[in-house]
């Protein structure tokens, strides 16, 4: 029995991770797709400035990709998931 046990011992339920929040808890992915926008933000604030942004075919795909990049590395990085 043990031994067909064995292989689910990653499947450890630990919750969901969290934020508390002004007396509320926020799941963590909200926080880190806010920090994906604010990044795009700024990612296009600085495309601007260099002039990459007129080079760009299709820009809204281009950086809703760079705010998901951004929102999974924080996800990965600050929370381990």
């Amino acid at each position: 029995m043990t031994l067909a046990i064995w292989p689910l011992t990653g499947c450890v339920s630990t919750g969901a991770p969290a934020i508390p929040l002004f007396g509320a808890y926020f799941p963590s992915w909200l926080l880190a797709a806010l920090l994906g926008i604010v990044g795009a933000v700024i990612v296009r604030l600085l495309f601007v400035r260099i002039g990459i942004d007129d080079a760009l075919p299709v820009r809204l795909p281009v950086y809703v990709c760079i705010a998901a990049a951004i929102g999974f590395a924080i996800s990965l990085l600050g929370f381990g998931r």
